[in-house]
């Protein structure tokens, strides 16, 4: 066995010989793969095997697409071929109108991506697999790309194919620990020796927590229980001429696709079982669970009903294996937050259909820094302090339970909620307060005692959420706004440390603050952040508040700490769990403030951008002269133990009204102001984004100057305006020119103010001149959509 390695990767299975491959496919071939038995003795060997090309996002798809590639490539291969039924196609049903519009919604998401879908019918659903009743059934999405794959023979396939490119696979070798060192290198301790690298990758698949432990690290990451049946040969398939589609359906919690002659049937039921919570069996090897078909009988009832001939056959096998979920049921691909050299590639609950794609994005982070798609939607770092054990059994039972019904926009599901509050969360649901979660804190959406229905549509709460931003325009309105990232710099290299990470101009004059870009080594979007001076007093020295999004925190933090160099004096310290912002915007927002503060609070005391320490009646503040809504506003930055007393002093103050984040969202859509990881990604420049701005091309050095001097752009964030009143232009939408796909949508939102259905998008160079005449696929109608000024709303005072 090698003593020296430049990447070590932990595990065999998909997730582990993706990696492997794919290192060597981008240029690395000093590489090692460690398996503690033989390849495939985890999940992977009893998986379903299920290939689909439907993803949730466009990264999603994207990644799917090279997997189905990557495995028909294999399966042609002469010498080691793959068994892959590519093509059989495959549809997911839904019994109403909400689950058919998401489905033409994904499927001009798609189209962006090279990928199509076609929505379909009941009865073109039963046309296409003649085994299912149209009973309760309205249609379907088909998927033409469907297919399943022979596991075992997929993994041996890509590490035979690692180790022609030079990498080395060690099978019966289990991994005893990990040692870090000082230069954040490591040595991994096996059985049978150690290796020092470089790099460590933890591709575990169920034991993800056993060298997540020996890191120091704990994944939010459950196994849960799932089972499938094969049945015996049914007559029909073997009569029927071709292989019958997959099925996905929502309606009765199952799947099936054919095997041989029959059916492979699996099953999420109701009434599911987490595993391995307590610590798994060290022998437990190429091994299922017991067999508990009594567990599923409520959704085997509906798939006896959805396909008759089911009834009618005997059962031939049974699985019961262990899968993983996390909370949001994505994987974790990608850096291992609060750690140097460290990646994980875990939390594949589908793993064979996405595997070759997820090794793929993993294996450009580690050689180029970034994938050649954002990845935000499987980073690790999306998830922060609250992604505990016992609140990722409960989401990954609710996802469990809801596996093939995808989330509608602003759906909030019940499980694990309260796990970030404020001492206003009670306050705020007394006034009537309807939730949503950011990065795990309860955050107001709107005030109002309406719950809508889910849909992709303009629902109940379209005036509620116009009244709040009325009152905003016209008079005072006061939001909570909890979970901002909040992170404070000290020390006296902050400015020059500051300077060299951020493009542009760095705000130095104390009690002054600026909004800064940070780009990464391909001069592409890392990072969005307020930069705030606040002046030495008692409540500390001079230091430097840096600010962006409530998501960013452990994203943030790590690109800060990992850029600092050894003879820079610059500490780094996280304060978002200890203060909350209440926004105070509108007109009469100065005369609030003026009765809550001695401070002057006047336009010449306090002007735009200003940062400076008061209190709020008896509350301790840090206030800063900023605004997201475009109106006059201000940030009141409270500590939370003071927060219910600012609060009270500003409501006893005058006329205020409560507003929540839809509010928030459609006046910053108004402005023209952008949304870090909606319009702010990794796979676009501060040019193309509309950022110019903000980039001094002067500055002596920045992090990615040298790169972004030499890239040409390629798209071009531009605002529309549609011409439709019921639905907005959700992010993934494709914007039409003709029959090509110029572009993809990013967000989308009514302005209340200037009355118009608003949507950010990327576009081709050629279609960004303001009125431009385009189209977006909204639901699957082409609605007419015109480029104009990127700020509709010119009203607005500071």
């Amino acid at each position: 066995m090698k003593s020296q390695t430049r990447v070590v990767v932990i595990g065999g299975g998909i997730a582990g010989c993706s990696t492997l491959y794919h290192l060597t496919q981008e240029g690395w071939s000093d590489v090692v793969l460690l398996e503690r038995n033989e390849l495939t003795s985890g999940t992977t060997w009893h998986s379903a095997a299920q290939v689909t090309n439907f993803g949730m996002n466009q990264t999603m798809v994207g990644l799917k697409s090279h997997s189905i590639a990557l495995y028909k490539d294999l399966r042609d291969d002469p010498e080691y071929p793959v068994k892959y039924n590519h093509g059989d196609g495959g549809i997911r049903l839904a019994n109403t109108q909400a689950q058919m519009d998401g489905y033409r919604h994904f499927a001009s998401m798609a189209r962006g991506m090279g990928v199509e879908f076609e929505v379909i019918d009941a009865a073109e659903c039963a046309r296409r697999h003649p085994l299912i009743s149209t009973d309760n059934l309205i249609g379907g999405l088909w998927d033409g790309n469907d297919g399943d794959i022979d596991p075992a023979q997929l993994c041996a396939a890509l590490a035979r194919r690692a180790r022609q490119a030079g990498a080395e696979v060690y099978r019966n070798t289990p991994v005893t620990g990990l040692t870090q060192k000082k230069d954040h290198s490591w040595t991994v301790h096996t059985a049978h020796g150690d290796i020092d690298c470089e790099i460590v990758v933890n591709a575990c698949g169920y034991r993800f927590n056993e060298v997540g432990a020996m890191m120091g690290v704990q994944h939010p990451v459950t196994s849960m229980e799932h089972q499938y049946f094969v049945t015996e040969d049914i007559p029909a398939i073997a009569e029927a001429g071709h292989r019958m589609p997959l099925l996905r359906c929502p309606i009765s919690d199952y799947y099936c696709r054919q095997d041989k002659n029959g059916l492979l049937v699996g099953f999420y039921e109701q009434d599911c079982k987490t595993w391995g919570m307590d610590g798994i069996d060290p022998h437990f090897v190429n091994a299922l669970c017991p067999d508990d078909l009594d567990r599923i009988t409520d959704v085997l009832e509906g798939a006896f009903a959805r396909m008759p001939a089911l009834a009618e056959v005997g059962i031939h096998t049974v699985v019961n294996g262990p899968i993983t979920y996390t909370i949001d049921g994505a994987p974790l691909v990608g850096p291992i937050p609060g750690k140097r050299n460290a990646f994980c590639i875990i939390g594949l609950r589908a793993g064979l259909g996405e595997g070759g794609g997820h090794g793929w994005l993993l294996a450009q982070q580690i050689v180029h820094g970034e994938a050649c798609y954002d990845t935000w939607c499987i980073d690790p770092r999306r998830f922060t302090g609250h992604a505990t054990t016992e609140l990722t059994a409960l989401k990954a039972i609710e996802d469990y339970q809801n596996e093939f019904r995808f989330h509608f926009p602003n759906e909030h599901r019940p499980a694990g909620r309260m796990a970030k509050t404020t001492p206003l969360t009670p306050i705020l649901a007394a006034e009537g307060a309807q939730f949503t979660i950011v990065n795990g804190w309860e955050r107001a959406e709107y005030f109002g005692e309406v719950h809508p229905t889910p849909s992709f549509r303009f629902d109940e709460t379209f005036d509620l959420v116009g009244a709040e931003v009325a009152a905003v325009q016209s008079g005072c309105g006061l939001a909570e706004v909890n979970g901002f990232n909040r992170i404070e710099l000290t020390g006296k290299d902050v400015h020059s440390f500051l300077d060299r990470m951020v493009c542009g101009n760095l705000p130095k004059r104390p009690g002054r603050l600026g909004l800064t870009y940070l780009l990464n080594d391909h001069g592409m979007l890392k990072a969005e952040a307020t930069i705030a001076n606040i002046p030495a007093s008692d409540r500390g020295p001079d230091r430097v508040w840096y600010g962006s999004a409530a998501a960013s925190e452990y994203h943030d933090r790590d690109w800060l700490a990992h850029h600092v160099h050894d003879d820079e004096d610059v500490q780094i310290r996280t304060l978002t769990d200890d203060q909350t912002i209440l926004v105070l915007a509108g007109p009469k927002a100065r005369d609030i403030l003026q009765k809550v503060s001695r401070a002057d609070w006047s336009d010449a005391a306090f002007p735009w951008l200003s940062v400076r320490e008061c209190f709020i009646g008896i509350a301790p503040a840090t206030v800063m002269r900023v605004s997201f809504s475009g109106e006059l506003a201000y940030e009141l930055h409270i500590p939370n133990a003071s927060l219910y007393a600012a609060y009270l002093a500003i409501r006893n103050a005058g006329d205020v009204t409560l507003f929540g984040a839809h509010a928030v969202e459609s006046m910053r859509m108004e402005m023209g102001y952008l949304h870090w990881k909606a319009d702010i990604l990794t796979e676009f420049s501060p040019f193309e984004t509309g950022l110019d701005r903000f980039v001094k091309k002067d500055k002596p050095a920045f992090i990615g100057k040298a790169a972004l001097a030499a890239h040409a752009p390629r798209k071009r964030l531009v605002s529309m305006v549609i011409d439709s009143t019921t639905a907005p232009a959700r992010g993934g939408a494709s914007v039409m020119h003709g029959d090509r796909v110029i572009g993809t949508v990013t967000s989308g939102h009514w302005g209340y103010r200037v009355g118009k259905n608003i949507a950010y998008a990327f576009v081709d160079l050629d279609h960004t001149d303001q009125g431009t005449k385009l189209e977006i696929d909204v639901l699957g109608t082409r609605v007419p959509a015109e480029v104009v000024q990127p700020a509709l709303y010119t009203e607005a005072s500071r």
